[in-house]
């Protein structure tokens, strides 16, 4: 996943935390990323609790977290809670994760996959319903103490449609992804989805993220006039 923005604000607040990083400033407070130590965690926390907010009223509340790791505890306690409240979860998480998916009254609406194959999974998403208009997020870290606490890392946030929807199609496919996909149970263990369903599966995240990138590219080589909103040549984009 690589995605690039010509937004100034998201250009100002990386020259903002360059200058942090040599030592040139102590700035802690961001435009638009958010960033650990300082706001991500504190962020991420209020997202979830927000959409959880949501839920008590009676409306549809869902979140989607993509991460390589899962175990930071105030994390999974908030997860667990905005699931009591009636939020609807979906984590896929590659490697460790400590939140223990489906227990009655206190999981049961959360659910966890993991997705192994031919490449090395690696990009972060986050996705909240907020009431149907939604937010997304890129960025660097896992939801992981060390991420978290004692390093810098960055998330910001996606706002181009075209991007969004990019975003919205990876996890898709990863959600119904029933071949190289595996499923954590109440009891800790991963079971692949293939164990699961009793069949060989028939969607491979990787086999259709590939194809989506070689029509993407087809359609590329397709000379055309520029024009707003004909992608990255768009100031607007």
């Amino acid at each position: 996943l690589g995605i690039l923005s010509c937004r100034e604000e998201l250009g100002a607040d990386v020259t903002d935390l360059f200058n942090v990083l040599t030592g040139l400033s102590r700035q802690t407070v961001f435009r638009r990323l958010l960033v650990a130590p300082t706001t991500l965690r504190s962020r991420f926390l209020e997202l979830v609790e927000r959409e959880a907010a949501i839920a008590r009223t009676g409306a549809p509340a869902r979140i989607v977290v993509k991460v390589n790791a899962l175990v930071d505890t105030p994390v999974i306690e908030a997860l667990y809670a905005a699931s009591q409240a009636g939020v609807e979860i979906d984590c896929i998480v590659r490697g460790g994760c400590a939140l223990v998916p489906g227990i009655p009254g206190l999981s049961e609406r959360i659910r966890v996959r993991s997705i192994i194959g031919r490449f090395l999974e690696h990009s972060r998403i986050w996705m909240f319903e907020n009431g149907g208009r939604r937010e997304w997020y890129i960025g660097s870290a896992d939801l992981m103490e060390r991420n978290l606490d004692r390093r810098v890392e960055v998330v910001t946030p996606v706002e181009d449609g075209e991007a969004q929807a990019r975003l919205a199609r990876i996890i898709e496919v990863m959600l119904v992804d029933d071949r190289r996909s595996w499923q954590l149970g109440p009891d800790q263990r991963w079971v692949r989805t293939e164990v699961l369903t009793a069949r060989e599966g028939t969607i491979d995240t990787f086999a259709v993220l590939a194809a989506d990138a070689q029509e993407a590219a087809r359609q590329a080589d397709v000379p055309r006039r520029p024009h707003a909103g004909a992608g990255s040549m768009d100031p607007r984009a």
